[in-house]
Protein backbone atom coordinates (compact mmCIF):
# COMPACT_ATOMS: atom_id res chain seq x y z
CA UNK A 1 0.00 0.00 0.00
CA UNK A 2 1.38 3.04 -0.92
CA UNK A 3 2.54 5.63 1.82
CA UNK A 4 0.51 8.96 2.63
CA UNK A 5 2.84 11.99 2.69
CA UNK A 6 3.11 13.52 5.55
CA UNK A 7 1.51 17.31 6.00
CA UNK A 8 1.58 20.13 8.27
CA UNK A 9 -1.75 19.90 10.21
CA UNK A 10 -4.37 22.98 9.14
CA UNK A 11 -5.83 25.46 11.17
CA UNK A 12 -4.70 28.58 12.86
CA UNK A 13 -3.55 29.53 16.71
CA UNK A 14 -3.16 32.56 18.54
CA UNK A 15 0.62 32.79 17.60
CA UNK A 16 0.34 31.95 14.21
CA UNK A 17 -0.69 36.05 13.95
CA UNK A 18 2.85 37.02 15.75
CA UNK A 19 5.32 37.21 12.48
CA UNK A 20 9.24 36.61 13.63
CA UNK A 21 12.79 36.64 11.19
CA UNK A 22 14.45 34.56 13.52
CA UNK A 23 16.15 32.20 11.19
CA UNK A 24 16.75 35.01 8.62
CA UNK A 25 17.80 37.43 11.24
CA UNK A 26 20.68 34.65 12.75
CA UNK A 27 21.89 33.31 9.34
CA UNK A 28 21.53 36.08 7.08
CA UNK A 29 21.92 35.46 3.22
CA UNK A 30 25.04 37.84 3.00
CA UNK A 31 26.81 35.71 5.13
CA UNK A 32 25.67 32.43 3.92
CA UNK A 33 26.95 33.44 0.84
CA UNK A 34 30.34 34.61 1.90
CA UNK A 35 30.67 30.74 3.52
CA UNK A 36 29.31 29.16 0.54
CA UNK A 37 32.58 31.12 -1.13
CA UNK A 38 35.01 30.44 1.58
CA UNK A 39 34.04 26.09 1.14
CA UNK A 40 33.96 26.66 -2.34
CA UNK A 41 29.67 25.28 -3.01
CA UNK A 42 28.47 28.18 -4.32
CA UNK A 43 26.19 27.82 -7.34
CA UNK A 44 28.28 27.67 -10.48
CA UNK A 45 25.53 28.56 -12.62
CA UNK A 46 21.20 28.57 -12.46
CA UNK A 47 19.89 25.68 -11.00
CA UNK A 48 16.22 24.72 -9.73
CA UNK A 49 17.82 24.78 -6.02
CA UNK A 50 20.42 27.25 -5.77
CA UNK A 51 23.22 26.34 -2.85
CA UNK A 52 21.43 29.34 -0.67
CA UNK A 53 18.28 27.79 -0.75
CA UNK A 54 19.33 24.80 -0.02
CA UNK A 55 20.93 25.75 2.94
CA UNK A 56 17.55 27.04 4.21
CA UNK A 57 16.11 23.89 3.33
CA UNK A 58 18.45 22.00 5.55
CA UNK A 59 17.55 24.44 8.13
CA UNK A 60 14.18 23.70 7.77
CA UNK A 61 14.54 19.95 8.08
CA UNK A 62 15.06 20.63 11.53
CA UNK A 63 11.86 22.98 11.88
CA UNK A 64 9.49 20.67 10.24
CA UNK A 65 10.84 16.89 10.94
CA UNK A 66 7.26 15.39 10.79
CA UNK A 67 6.43 16.39 6.81
CA UNK A 68 7.95 15.24 3.74
CA UNK A 69 11.05 16.44 1.74
CA UNK A 70 8.79 18.06 -1.11
CA UNK A 71 6.13 19.50 1.88
CA UNK A 72 9.39 21.14 3.32
CA UNK A 73 10.20 22.20 0.40
CA UNK A 74 6.60 23.64 -0.36
CA UNK A 75 6.33 25.61 2.85
CA UNK A 76 10.23 26.95 2.61
CA UNK A 77 9.31 28.77 -0.75
CA UNK A 78 5.54 29.10 -0.72
CA UNK A 79 4.90 32.90 -1.47
CA UNK A 80 7.74 33.66 -2.90
CA UNK A 81 7.40 34.30 -6.41
CA UNK A 82 10.56 35.22 -7.44
CA UNK A 83 12.36 32.36 -6.24
CA UNK A 84 11.22 31.06 -9.77
CA UNK A 85 14.90 31.45 -11.06
CA UNK A 86 15.04 31.26 -14.92
CA UNK A 87 11.74 30.08 -15.62
CA UNK A 88 11.66 26.96 -13.15
CA UNK A 89 10.04 26.63 -9.84
CA UNK A 90 11.70 25.25 -6.66
CA UNK A 91 8.51 23.81 -5.23
CA UNK A 92 8.45 21.38 -8.53
CA UNK A 93 11.67 19.67 -7.23
CA UNK A 94 10.71 16.22 -6.27
CA UNK A 95 13.34 14.11 -3.69
CA UNK A 96 15.63 12.81 -6.24
CA UNK A 97 16.55 16.49 -7.00
CA UNK A 98 16.54 17.59 -3.44
CA UNK A 99 19.14 15.07 -2.13
CA UNK A 100 21.37 15.77 -5.12
CA UNK A 101 21.02 19.35 -3.92
CA UNK A 102 21.85 18.43 -0.31
CA UNK A 103 24.97 16.49 -1.66
CA UNK A 104 25.94 18.62 -4.14
CA UNK A 105 26.24 21.27 -0.64
CA UNK A 106 27.50 18.95 1.59
CA UNK A 107 28.17 19.54 5.27
CA UNK A 108 30.92 21.94 5.14
CA UNK A 109 28.78 24.71 4.98
CA UNK A 110 26.36 24.17 7.73
CA UNK A 111 28.97 23.12 9.71
CA UNK A 112 31.01 26.81 9.14
CA UNK A 113 28.16 28.88 9.81
CA UNK A 114 27.43 26.89 12.88
CA UNK A 115 30.96 28.18 13.94
CA UNK A 116 30.54 31.53 13.02
CA UNK A 117 27.26 32.56 14.37
CA UNK A 118 27.15 30.34 17.64
CA UNK A 119 28.60 32.00 20.54
CA UNK A 120 26.74 32.78 24.09
CA UNK A 121 24.80 35.65 24.44
CA UNK A 122 23.67 36.32 27.84
CA UNK A 123 24.15 40.15 28.75
CA UNK A 124 25.07 41.18 32.70
CA UNK A 125 21.57 41.07 33.45
CA UNK A 126 20.50 37.62 32.42
CA UNK A 127 18.86 35.86 34.91
CA UNK A 128 20.70 32.22 35.96
CA UNK A 129 23.44 33.18 33.23
CA UNK A 130 26.25 34.09 36.19
CA UNK A 131 27.69 33.77 39.32
CA UNK A 132 29.96 36.13 40.90
CA UNK A 133 30.81 37.70 37.42
CA UNK A 134 31.45 34.60 35.87
CA UNK A 135 29.38 33.12 32.77
CA UNK A 136 27.78 30.28 33.55
CA UNK A 137 28.67 27.29 31.05
CA UNK A 138 28.08 23.38 31.15
CA UNK A 139 29.82 20.77 29.43
CA UNK A 140 27.07 17.70 28.49
CA UNK A 141 27.12 14.98 26.14
CA UNK A 142 24.22 12.98 24.47
CA UNK A 143 23.46 10.55 21.46
CA UNK A 144 21.36 10.95 18.44
CA UNK A 145 19.17 8.18 16.91
CA UNK A 146 20.07 7.53 12.76
CA UNK A 147 18.19 5.47 9.79
CA UNK A 148 19.45 1.41 9.87
CA UNK A 149 21.67 1.46 7.08
CA UNK A 150 25.07 -0.18 6.61
CA UNK A 151 26.78 3.00 5.66
CA UNK A 152 25.46 4.37 8.88
CA UNK A 153 26.19 1.37 10.63
CA UNK A 154 30.06 1.55 9.59
CA UNK A 155 30.25 5.15 10.19
CA UNK A 156 28.72 5.52 13.38
CA UNK A 157 28.12 2.41 15.60
CA UNK A 158 25.52 1.07 16.87
CA UNK A 159 25.06 0.62 20.83
CA UNK A 160 24.69 -2.14 22.64
CA UNK A 161 21.12 -3.82 23.81
CA UNK A 162 20.09 -6.36 26.18
CA UNK A 163 19.59 -8.70 24.10
CA UNK A 164 22.03 -8.13 20.83
CA UNK A 165 22.15 -4.70 19.47
CA UNK A 166 20.06 -1.64 19.41
CA UNK A 167 18.16 -1.22 16.50
CA UNK A 168 19.49 2.00 14.94
CA UNK A 169 22.70 3.52 14.44
CA UNK A 170 23.64 6.46 17.11
CA UNK A 171 25.88 9.49 16.96
CA UNK A 172 27.92 10.67 19.90
CA UNK A 173 27.19 14.26 20.64
CA UNK A 174 29.22 16.47 23.03
CA UNK A 175 27.86 20.04 24.07
CA UNK A 176 29.76 23.19 25.51
CA UNK A 177 26.49 25.45 26.33
CA UNK A 178 25.71 28.48 28.29
CA UNK A 179 23.61 27.40 31.04
CA UNK A 180 21.43 30.61 31.42
CA UNK A 181 19.81 30.85 27.68
CA UNK A 182 20.65 27.57 26.93
CA UNK A 183 22.90 28.36 23.71
CA UNK A 184 24.62 25.50 22.37
CA UNK A 185 28.14 27.57 21.45
CA UNK A 186 30.46 24.51 20.58
CA UNK A 187 29.72 21.00 19.75
CA UNK A 188 31.72 17.68 19.13
CA UNK A 189 30.55 14.39 17.43
CA UNK A 190 31.62 11.07 16.42
CA UNK A 191 30.57 7.34 16.42
CA UNK A 192 28.91 5.95 19.01
CA UNK A 193 32.07 4.37 20.77
CA UNK A 194 34.40 7.46 20.87
CA UNK A 195 33.70 8.65 24.63
CA UNK A 196 32.72 11.86 25.61
CA UNK A 197 36.43 12.54 27.36
CA UNK A 198 37.77 11.83 24.11
CA UNK A 199 35.68 14.51 22.49
CA UNK A 200 36.10 17.06 25.13
CA UNK A 201 39.23 18.71 24.11
CA UNK A 202 38.41 21.04 21.23
CA UNK A 203 35.40 21.97 23.34
CA UNK A 204 37.21 23.03 26.43
CA UNK A 205 39.78 24.96 23.61
CA UNK A 206 36.57 27.40 23.70
CA UNK A 207 36.20 28.20 27.29
CA UNK A 208 37.66 31.82 28.12
CA UNK A 209 38.39 33.76 31.31
CA UNK A 210 35.37 35.07 32.79
CA UNK A 211 33.44 31.50 32.42
CA UNK A 212 32.53 28.80 35.23
CA UNK A 213 32.34 25.31 33.48
CA UNK A 214 30.23 22.81 35.37
CA UNK A 215 30.90 19.57 34.29
CA UNK A 216 29.94 16.00 35.71
CA UNK A 217 32.29 13.18 37.26
CA UNK A 218 32.56 11.50 33.67
CA UNK A 219 34.75 14.56 32.50
CA UNK A 220 37.33 15.06 35.79
CA UNK A 221 40.43 13.57 34.93
CA UNK A 222 44.05 14.64 35.53
CA UNK A 223 44.88 15.93 31.71
CA UNK A 224 41.00 17.21 31.19
CA UNK A 225 41.00 19.35 34.33
CA UNK A 226 44.61 20.82 32.98
CA UNK A 227 43.66 21.36 29.71
CA UNK A 228 40.25 23.00 31.21
CA UNK A 229 42.38 25.56 33.81
CA UNK A 230 45.03 26.62 31.18
CA UNK A 231 42.01 28.37 28.97
CA UNK A 232 41.72 30.84 32.36
CA UNK A 233 38.14 30.00 32.96
CA UNK A 234 37.02 28.23 36.80
CA UNK A 235 36.13 24.91 36.52
CA UNK A 236 33.18 23.31 39.21
CA UNK A 237 33.35 19.64 38.06
CA UNK A 238 31.63 16.47 40.04
CA UNK A 239 34.31 13.62 40.87
CA UNK A 240 33.24 10.49 42.70
CA UNK A 241 33.19 9.90 45.86
CA UNK A 242 35.79 7.42 46.34
CA UNK A 243 38.45 9.64 44.58
CA UNK A 244 41.59 10.49 46.76
CA UNK A 245 41.89 13.71 47.58
CA UNK A 246 43.59 14.14 50.64
CA UNK A 247 42.64 17.31 53.17
CA UNK A 248 46.01 19.48 53.09
CA UNK A 249 43.50 22.71 54.59
CA UNK A 250 40.16 22.87 55.96
CA UNK A 251 38.74 26.19 55.59
CA UNK A 252 36.29 27.75 57.21
CA UNK A 253 33.35 26.62 55.42
CA UNK A 254 33.60 22.99 55.55
CA UNK A 255 35.40 22.75 52.35
CA UNK A 256 39.43 21.74 52.10
CA UNK A 257 41.87 22.56 49.53
CA UNK A 258 43.56 19.22 48.21
CA UNK A 259 45.89 18.65 44.91
CA UNK A 260 45.49 16.47 41.74
CA UNK A 261 47.97 14.12 40.28
CA UNK A 262 48.36 12.39 37.18
CA UNK A 263 48.66 9.27 39.08
CA UNK A 264 49.18 7.49 42.19
CA UNK A 265 53.01 7.53 41.85
CA UNK A 266 52.88 11.58 41.64
CA UNK A 267 50.64 11.80 44.11
CA UNK A 268 52.68 9.74 46.82
CA UNK A 269 55.94 11.97 45.84
CA UNK A 270 53.77 14.43 45.26
CA UNK A 271 54.68 16.03 41.96
CA UNK A 272 52.92 18.05 39.52
CA UNK A 273 49.66 18.56 41.48
CA UNK A 274 46.91 20.74 40.67
CA UNK A 275 45.83 23.09 43.97
CA UNK A 276 41.67 22.50 43.84
CA UNK A 277 39.35 22.92 46.48
CA UNK A 278 36.78 19.81 47.39
CA UNK A 279 33.36 20.32 48.54
CA UNK A 280 31.35 17.48 49.85
CA UNK A 281 27.54 17.79 50.82
CA UNK A 282 24.91 15.66 50.98
CA UNK A 283 21.06 15.93 49.91
CA UNK A 284 18.75 15.19 52.90
CA UNK A 285 15.24 14.40 51.83
CA UNK A 286 15.80 13.84 48.09
CA UNK A 287 14.66 10.84 47.14
CA UNK A 288 17.08 8.56 45.32
CA UNK A 289 19.77 10.76 46.36
CA UNK A 290 23.27 9.83 46.57
CA UNK A 291 25.18 9.22 50.03
CA UNK A 292 27.84 11.52 49.00
CA UNK A 293 28.19 13.98 46.28
CA UNK A 294 31.99 15.50 45.92
CA UNK A 295 32.69 18.78 43.83
CA UNK A 296 36.49 19.77 43.10
CA UNK A 297 36.92 23.87 41.82
CA UNK A 298 39.45 26.33 40.89
CA UNK A 299 37.27 29.20 43.38
CA UNK A 300 40.10 28.67 46.00
CA UNK A 301 38.66 31.42 48.24
CA UNK A 302 35.74 30.01 50.59
CA UNK A 303 34.61 34.11 51.34
CA UNK A 304 34.04 34.83 47.40
CA UNK A 305 32.65 31.20 46.81
CA UNK A 306 30.52 29.54 49.24
CA UNK A 307 30.87 25.73 49.61
CA UNK A 308 26.83 25.74 49.87
CA UNK A 309 25.84 28.47 47.08
CA UNK A 310 28.95 26.05 45.05
CA UNK A 311 26.75 22.70 45.92
CA UNK A 312 23.63 24.71 44.79
CA UNK A 313 24.79 25.94 41.74
CA UNK A 314 26.61 22.78 40.47
CA UNK A 315 22.73 21.67 40.31
CA UNK A 316 22.38 23.82 37.38
CA UNK A 317 23.91 21.47 35.34
CA UNK A 318 20.78 19.84 34.41
CA UNK A 319 19.92 22.85 32.58
CA UNK A 320 21.65 20.56 29.60
CA UNK A 321 19.01 17.98 30.34
CA UNK A 322 16.31 20.38 29.21
CA UNK A 323 17.90 21.87 26.41
CA UNK A 324 18.96 18.21 24.84
CA UNK A 325 15.22 17.62 25.34
CA UNK A 326 14.61 20.96 23.10
CA UNK A 327 16.47 19.34 20.81
CA UNK A 328 15.42 16.01 20.57
CA UNK A 329 12.22 15.94 20.89
CA UNK A 330 10.52 19.57 21.16
CA UNK A 331 12.17 20.73 18.28
CA UNK A 332 10.90 17.87 16.03
CA UNK A 333 8.01 17.12 17.90
CA UNK A 334 8.40 13.73 19.00
CA UNK A 335 11.76 11.78 19.60
CA UNK A 336 14.36 12.96 16.97
CA UNK A 337 15.96 10.84 14.67
CA UNK A 338 17.91 12.38 11.45
CA UNK A 339 16.29 11.30 8.31
CA UNK A 340 19.49 11.71 6.22
CA UNK A 341 20.72 8.01 4.99
CA UNK A 342 24.18 9.80 4.34
CA UNK A 343 26.87 10.07 6.48
CA UNK A 344 27.80 13.30 4.92
CA UNK A 345 24.42 14.67 4.77
CA UNK A 346 23.77 13.07 8.80
CA UNK A 347 26.18 16.13 9.86
CA UNK A 348 24.53 18.38 7.41
CA UNK A 349 21.25 17.96 8.75
CA UNK A 350 22.62 17.86 12.18
CA UNK A 351 24.15 21.22 12.11
CA UNK A 352 21.09 23.01 10.83
CA UNK A 353 18.74 21.55 13.66
CA UNK A 354 21.84 23.27 15.65
CA UNK A 355 21.68 26.07 14.06
CA UNK A 356 17.61 26.08 14.21
CA UNK A 357 18.07 25.54 17.97
CA UNK A 358 20.36 28.15 18.32
CA UNK A 359 18.37 30.88 16.27
CA UNK A 360 15.15 29.37 18.51
CA UNK A 361 17.08 30.47 21.80
CA UNK A 362 18.80 33.78 20.71
CA UNK A 363 15.04 35.15 19.39
CA UNK A 364 13.76 33.77 23.08
CA UNK A 365 16.87 35.65 25.09
CA UNK A 366 15.42 38.49 22.89
CA UNK A 367 12.05 38.70 24.05
CA UNK A 368 13.34 37.71 27.36
CA UNK A 369 15.21 40.61 27.45
CA UNK A 370 12.37 42.88 26.15
CA UNK A 371 9.79 41.61 28.51
CA UNK A 372 12.17 41.48 31.91
CA UNK A 373 12.11 38.20 32.37
CA UNK A 374 14.40 34.64 32.50
CA UNK A 375 14.16 32.89 29.47
CA UNK A 376 13.55 30.13 31.35
CA UNK A 377 9.63 31.27 31.54
CA UNK A 378 9.48 31.52 27.90
CA UNK A 379 7.97 28.46 26.01
CA UNK A 380 10.01 26.56 23.83
CA UNK A 381 7.62 25.10 22.46
CA UNK A 382 5.81 27.93 21.68
CA UNK A 383 8.62 29.92 20.03
CA UNK A 384 8.61 27.11 17.80
CA UNK A 385 4.95 27.17 16.74
CA UNK A 386 5.58 31.03 15.85
CA UNK A 387 8.47 30.17 13.83
CA UNK A 388 7.07 26.94 11.56
CA UNK A 389 4.03 29.02 10.50
CA UNK A 390 5.97 32.66 9.60
CA UNK A 391 9.21 31.56 7.78
CA UNK A 392 9.98 34.83 6.72
CA UNK A 393 12.49 33.40 3.83
CA UNK A 394 10.95 36.46 1.64
CA UNK A 395 13.70 38.67 3.80
CA UNK A 396 16.91 36.26 2.70
CA UNK A 397 15.80 36.77 -1.20
CA UNK A 398 14.59 40.41 -2.16
CA UNK A 399 12.81 40.33 -5.59
CA UNK A 400 15.72 42.83 -6.63
CA UNK A 401 18.43 39.85 -5.90
CA UNK A 402 20.47 38.63 -8.84
CA UNK A 403 19.58 35.19 -8.96
CA UNK A 404 21.83 32.49 -7.35
CA UNK A 405 24.76 31.71 -9.85
CA UNK A 406 28.82 32.96 -10.12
Amino acid sequence: MARTAARLPDGTRISDHVTLGVLTTTVPAALIDAVLAETGRQSQRYRRLPARLVVYYVMALALYAQASYGEVLRCLVEGVRWLRLSGTNPALADKSAICRARTRLGPAPLKALYARIAAPFATPDTPGAWYGGRRLVSLDGTTIDLPDTPELVERFGRPPASRGQSGFPQLRLLTLAETGTHALFAVALDRYTTSEVGLAPPLLARLQPGMLCLADRAFAGFELWRTAAASGADLLWRVRRNQVLPCCERLPDGSYLSRLYASPKQRRHDEGGQVVRVIDYRLEGIVDAEPLYRLVTTLLDPVAARALELAALYHERWESESTFAELKVTLPGERLMLRSRRADLVEQELYGLLLVHFALRRLMHEASQRAGCDPDQLSFVHAVRIVRRHLPFHAAFPPSATPAHD
